[in-house]
């Protein structure tokens, strides 16, 4: 009798409110959250910026042999190589992508995946050119219905064997702001952020925006691959057909104030006035019309900082009157189109799309000492 490779088994996963088990803590020790802290930068700085990779990262050594092929449903199907790309109009757009997973731990019961709590977001400025002048170079035929983006990392998920591929609409795949980068930055693709080409759609969770890009197939059906229809869906529950992850929803982080106790990150500060501090975003391009800052409860309006990059997240800041003793501090969003944070996480089969406020413990005591000659802020 043939055995059936367990690995290639379909999942035999199920919710659970336990403890996380080994395969979800070897996950987070391959990804990475951006640190709170840096949040004070308008651009995450390189090596702070959150990472997500579901195989293997691709070596390689040299982009001097990298090329990317248009294929398929193209009037003219053609391949680039890096050179050539780099040759075209360089557009630089400063773009916040956030992980669709971002918050799965604070959902119960939770999928077990990567253990995200807050920190799956982060800020660059991505330089590379127009997806769409590489469009209609080739030329779309009028038999494409959707444009694959096939990366070279390739895995197991769901018992398929696959590279990590997605899929646009031409409307989409067209629109002047999706991009193919080359740098972050100001410098070529790290190897775990996609060297030497991703593809970047800004506005949407970070799952559209394909890493190691070698191949962009235009096809005359719908693409079915397991990273587009498999997973990534909004799904209320296992027989539920499912709703495309797309646009980011709205959301907003808090650095956290004071000092951080080092097991648990629980925060200590001294009581009076302090300066606090965070980022807003929302999906599409929509601006963020109104933060609003938490404590205990009780909620007040910050001010919002001007920004001029339609798809980075906008800085908000407040003055908070600290009383000794513990407290709960969190931080509310609100867009233009009238979407705001919820109380509570929106509970998803896998834990996608979680926007539910952040929550910080701090405890303002003025008896301590503090040996470092830096203010707490």
């Amino acid at each position: 009798m043939t055995k059936v490779n367990p690995i290639l088994k379909p999942t035999s996963k199920t919710h659970t409110s336990d403890a996380y088990s080994e395969a979800e803590l070897g996950l987070a020790n391959r990804n990475c959250g951006t640190l709170l802290e840096t949040l004070k930068h308008d651009v995450t700085p390189l090596g702070a910026h959150y990472l997500l990779s579901h195989f293997d990262i691709p070596f390689v050594t040299s982009s001097n042999d990298w090329s990317l092929s248009l294929t398929d449903c193209f009037n003219k199907p053609t391949t680039f190589t890096l050179e050539t790309l780099q040759s075209m109009p360089a557009i630089t757009q400063r773009v916040t992508l956030e992980c669709a997973g971002n918050g799965r731990r604070h959902v119960s019961p939770r999928w077990p995946s990567q253990p995200w709590g807050t920190e799956a977001v982060g800020t660059a400025d991505w330089t590379g050119t127009r997806l769409s002048h590489l469009l209609h170079q080739a030329g779309l035929s009028k038999s494409c219905k959707e444009i694959v983006f096939h990366g070279t990392d390739v895995g197991i998920d769901g018992g398929q064997v696959h590279n990590f591929a997605r899929s646009l609409t031409p409307a989409m795949a067209m629109h002047d702001d999706v991009m193919i980068a080359w740098q972050m930055n100001g410098q070529p693709l790290a190897p775990q952020h996609g060297f030497p080409l991703r593809l970047i759609v800004p506005g949407w969770y970070g799952m559209a925006s394909v890493k190691w890009l070698a191949e962009i197939q235009a096809i005359d059906h719908a693409f079915q691959g397991h990273q587009q229809t498999g997973t990534y869906m909004y799904r209320e529950s296992a027989t539920d057909s499912g709703t495309p992850v797309t646009e980011i929803r709205v959301k907003s982080l808090l650095v956290p104030p004071g000092i951080p106790d080092w097991a648990t990150r629980k925060r200590l500060l001294k009581p009076g006035p302090v300066k606090l501090t965070g980022r807003a975003w929302s999906g599409a391009g929509t601006p963020i019309t109104k933060v609003e800052f938490g404590v205990d409860g009780h909620w007040s309006t910050a001010e919002l900082i001007p920004n001029n990059n339609r798809y980075a997240w906008s800085e908000w800041q407040c003055v908070w009157h600290a009383e000794t003793g513990p407290h709960k501090l969190s931080c509310k969003a609100t867009d233009a189109n009238g979407n705001t944070q919820p109380l509570n996480a929106p509970w998803d089969t896998a834990g996608f799309g979680n926007n539910a406020v952040q929550e910080i413990e701090v405890w303002c005591d003025d008896y301590y000492q503090i040996e470092s000659h830096q203010t707490l802020s």
